[in-house]
């Protein structure tokens, strides 16, 4: 709904005071200015620099006064026997720390029901005293749709320097979740560096978006998942999941994967890859640099960072080593006064209700530090467990780090059993570093299936039966013989070992 549209409604309602958030306000007094005379109402405006400006039908007014005081005593002045007055106050946030400002309002907004007069504060965040909560209304103004996008760009590019359809839909993606002045500017900035509109300058301009906020990054790698041994059932599932639409038809959109799996095999990599590979950015979150020092600043963050998210989609969000980061739920109540619960539980709300072309990528290593309700259905669209590659996996990843690093291809191999692609890939950069053969080179490596094989071993039988393979299609099950052969058992009775 546009803001005029909702600001139609409240004031028809008799609703005194309204809080717009907005980013953009050139363009929220355009929309508030054209209801006004739409509607013949009156509209007064001020701001520190420009004092109260009364706009009429046919004359317009000015007080160069800068006392926000004096501006809402001005109100009732607004007021007509049968009419309508609404009063704008720009960037008003900045002097609601004064009593007389705050009692001033609250005796405006209770007297404007008996003359039809509104006050409506224009500010990029939402700042409302604790005496003004219950008389005001908060109405978002919304970013531009993809249609208004669209009608920017045409303003901007003429008919040779637009693309086609196909890439045009990338440029809106791109553009997708900045203001209209934002997408103008990336819109220039394209047609000066490329002489067209490309999709590269405006997820740039996007990212700006992060490094003013701090509360996220975007991962710059080049990885792809031919990089990647194995994990074909994982890749297919996300490509099908990111897929386009076709132009004019619908879906649902994708939600995530819970990623459970073997330290080293994988996960984070195949996170990393995942945007590469569908064209999209990877923002990942970092719970820890959310957490701040004063009371509800640390919920406050999760749900701005929340807020970017979906403001940069499409995008995949990556939460790498959740089951760490939110470590701390259980017991949050006695050891911190209950945030981490609380950006928890906004986490959770946010995987099982969000709209946005979103698709949110979780990582793990221990299961038995997430709580149950995290994995439940339709908060990911599958949850996969990646278990330690198999023989014709381990292959493919020897050959692709042998190639990368220039190793000799035809030297002998370690034995590599248990091994995971990292343990591979370690082998192969020490073998590199040090100028020695890969089997002097393992003897530097221990894998981890080896280290901690008791939490190995759990988290694949806790996995069999309850998780996607990464694999293969279906079910993962754990084979008794494991992947590369049988396991040597050792015999439980101390006197018998």
């Amino acid at each position: 709904m546009r803001l005029a549209d909702r600001l139609s409604e409240l004031i028809r309602a008799c609703f005194t005071g309204l809080w717009v958030e907005s980013h953009e306000h050139d363009d929220a007094l355009a929309e508030i200015a054209s209801l006004c005379k739409e509607e013949k109402w009156r509209l007064s405006v001020w701001d520190v620099e420009r004092g109260l400006t009364t706009l009429g039908s046919n004359s317009t007014a000015n007080s160069s006064t800068p006392d926000p005081l004096a501006a809402i005593r001005a109100l009732p002045a607004l007021a007509t026997a049968n009419g309508t007055g609404l009063l704008v106050l720009v960037n008003f946030h900045r002097f609601l720390n004064s009593a007389e400002v705050v009692q001033a309002l609250a005796k405006q907004i209770s007297e404007g029901k008996q003359r039809r007069t509104f006050i409506i504060i224009l500010s990029p965040l939402v700042q409302i005293p604790t005496e003004l909560e219950k008389q005001f209304v908060v109405v978002e103004h919304p970013l531009p749709t993809r249609e208004q996008l669209g009608e920017i760009a045409a303003g901007v590019a003429t008919g040779d320097e637009m693309p086609a359809d196909a890439e045009f839909d990338r440029v809106l993606d791109a553009a997708s979740g900045l203001t209209r002045l934002e997408a103008e500017g990336a819109f220039s900035l394209s047609l000066v560096r490329h002489g067209k509109l490309q999709p590269d300058v405006l997820w740039e301009q996007k990212s700006q978006m992060l490094k003013k906020s701090g509360l996220l990054t975007i991962h710059r790698g080049g990885e792809k998942f031919d990089q990647l041994g194995g994990l074909d059932a994982l890749k297919s599932f996300c490509l099908r999941a990111l897929r386009r639409p076709a132009r004019g038809t619908q879906r649902p959109k994708p939600r995530g994967a819970l990623l459970l799996g073997v330290p080293g095999s994988g996960k984070s990599a195949f996170c990393k890859a995942l945007g590469n590979e569908t064209g999209r950015p990877t923002l990942i979150l970092d719970v820890g640099s959310l957490m701040g020092s004063l009371v509800g600043q640390s919920e406050e963050r999760m749900r701005q960072a929340l807020k970017i998210v979906d403001a940069m989609a499409p995008c995949v969000a990556m939460l790498d080593e959740v089951e760490k980061a939110l470590s701390g739920v259980a017991s949050s109540g006695s050891t911190d006064s209950g945030v981490s619960a609380r950006m928890f539980g906004t986490f959770l709300t946010y995987l099982n209700d969000h709209e946005s072309d979103v698709f949110v990528v979780c990582t793990a290593n221990d299961v038995s530090k997430l709580p149950p309700e995290f994995s439940r259905a339709e908060r990911f669209d599958g949850l996969f467990f990646l278990d330690l590659p198999t023989r014709e996996q381990k292959d493919a990843i020897w050959r692709m780090y042998v190639e990368k690093y220039r190793l000799d291809s035809k030297q002998r191999k370690p034995n590599d059993d248990q091994w995971t692609g990292a343990e591979i890939k370690s082998c192969c950069r020490l073998a590199a570093l040090l100028d020695v053969p890969l089997v002097q080179a393992a003897l530097n490596v221990v894998p981890v299936a080896v280290t901690a094989a008791e939490s190995v071993e759990k988290l694949r039988n806790w996995a069999s039966g309850r998780c996607l393979s990464a694999d293969r299609a279906g079910i993962y099950q754990r084979q008794s013989q494991g992947n590369d052969g049988p396991r040597r058992r050792v015999n439980r009775n101390p006197s018998q070992n």
